[in-house]
């Protein structure tokens, strides 16, 4: 019966590991098959989709469940991060085709990739031992280096995989340590039984697994000061797959790191809080610095993520419902802005048809391509938090919650460090609507990234604020899975 009852909370899982599987058969079989593997790839990640959501409406599960003797943690939080990551694979895999065409880096393995990564961040979010933690957090990054160098003949690809794979196993190393040095101490690798053998006085042994199980975490969500690979990964993997690399890992580290704060931290939160507070105000000081000097749209947008990161922690650090509701409230808005900006990143194309990545080349866009420069406008302004854009309310409710916790200080630092990190947004801006036109650019005719760009601008434009009344009910919801 166990065994039953564990099958069925993780038969999205099942559904995407068979057709990753079955998928990858049929690309050893077929050639040709890339386009038709994108298809059935897309149609797996909606199945999946589709019974997560039957979880979530499901009466019966309001509280959750665990599986495989507590190893797994099926509750509303986990099912909420994986439709977000869902949703973000396949804009991933839709947006892909063309682009990996015509860098000649278009295979059937690129979206298996995706399945199998997707598969190791639903493992993630749904972890409840250090164990499945590293299982899910491995199958995940194994994906990820090959997909950072899929275009083999771009040297600049394979750099970016060769560097993300030697700090990927550096960060494993920190948190294996970590790991092993929690389990030495509190006897145990279940969140739940960390808690309670963390309740009271802590030893320095404990403190120090502590701060190295949340330093390799941090080098996955790229805070800083563990954000080295960021720029360089983002700017070298081919623009689909930095924008998957920038929404659907950042969502499972996030929660990840969320689970193991409130749930296996919890008793410590005096301790953890510490941690969480420098690193937020380090990533958002360093992301809104560290952009202003680039002059390449993939690093900047790559130092962006790192400034949003921190926003989010500022929810986590609230240590609170209300902060980790506010913290998934912005990871949501901010994974629409992350996967709007890409897609209007991928809309640059030279004369030769090559796609331009440079500062330079957006000068004047407003006159050439004003349905695409009104899109990148409103993404940029998103980010940069700036009303009535829905980015707004991301920051807004992360800042009610430090505040609402006590942490007034932070709030103003952070608030302070968005106006910094507002000048290369709004110089972007300037860039498209106040320079003159140049002439590198041709229009592009791929509908799929039109479409696509403009129904994720329309959801972060005012319009979004429709969508509040629910947001607020499932961000509650899911936030409620965690025991403070």
């Amino acid at each position: 019966m166990d065994l039953a009852i564990s099958l069925y909370f993780t038969r999205a899982e099942l559904i995407l590991s068979l057709s990753g599987l079955a998928l990858l058969l049929l690309a050893a079989w077929r050639s040709d098959s890339g386009r038709l593997v994108s298809l059935l790839s897309v149609a797996a990640l909606i199945g999946a989709s589709a019974w997560t959501a039957n979880l979530m409406a499901n009466s019966a599960f309001e509280f959750g469940g665990d599986a495989f003797a507590g190893l797994y943690r099926m509750d509303a939080l986990g099912n909420l991060a994986k439709l977000l990551i869902y949703f973000a694979a396949i804009i991933s895999i839709i947006i892909a085709p063309r682009y990996l065409k015509k860098m000649g880096g278009m295979r059937a393995e690129y979206p298996i990739l995706i399945l199998f990564a997707v598969i190791g961040m639903s493992i993630m979010v749904s972890a409840n031992d250090l164990i499945t933690l590293y299982i899910g957090l491995e199958l995940n990054s194994l994906a990820a280096y090959v997909l950072a160098s899929f275009v083999r003949s771009d040297e600049r690809s394979a750099e970016a995989g060769l560097k993300y794979f030697v700090l990927g196993a550096l960060a494993s190393g920190i948190l294996l340590y970590g790991m092993s040095l929690l389990y030495g101490f509190t006897g145990s690798t279940n969140f739940d039984l960390i808690g309670k053998a963390l309740a009271g006085d802590i030893g320095l042994g404990s403190l120090f697994g502590i701060v190295f199980v949340l330093s390799g975490m941090a080098f996955k969500i790229s805070a800083a000061p563990f954000h080295m690979w960021t720029p360089d990964v983002y700017e070298g993997a081919p623009t689909p797959v930095t924008a998957f690399f920038a929404s659907a890992p950042k969502v499972a580290a996030t929660i990840l790191v969320v689970r193991l704060a409130i749930t296996a931290f919890g008793e410590q939160a005096a301790a953890w809080q510490q941690i969480i507070i420098v690193v937020a105000l380090m990533s958002i000081i360093i992301g809104a610095v560290g952009a202003i000097g680039q002059q390449n749209l993939k690093r900047l947008l790559a130092y962006s993520s790192i400034n949003n990161i921190g926003f989010l922690l500022i929810g986590l650090a609230a240590g609170s419902a209300q902060g980790v509701a506010a913290m998934l409230v912005y990871l949501i808005i901010y994974v629409a802005m992350t996967l709007g900006g890409f897609i209007c990143l991928m809309q640059l194309r030279g004369r030769g048809g090559e796609y331009r990545e440079g500062l330079s080349d957006i000068a004047g866009l407003s006159k050439t391509r004003p349905l695409l420069a009104l899109a990148m406008a409103v993404f940029m302004f998103s980010l940069a938090g700036i009303p009535p854009l829905f980015g707004f309310w991301g920051k807004l409710v992360v800042f009610q919650a430090a505040v609402a916790a006590g942490l007034l200080p932070l709030a103003v630092i952070g608030i302070a460090a968005s106006v910094i990190g507002a000048f290369y947004y709004l110089k972007i801006v300037k860039l498209m609507y106040f320079d003159e036109a140049s002439d590198a650019l041709v229009a592009d005719d791929d509908k799929t990234l039109a479409i696509t760009g403009g129904a994720l601008a329309l959801a972060v434009s005012p319009l979004g604020y429709l969508a509040i009344p629910a947001l607020t009910a499932i961000t509650t919801r899911a936030a409620g899975a965690l025991a403070f």
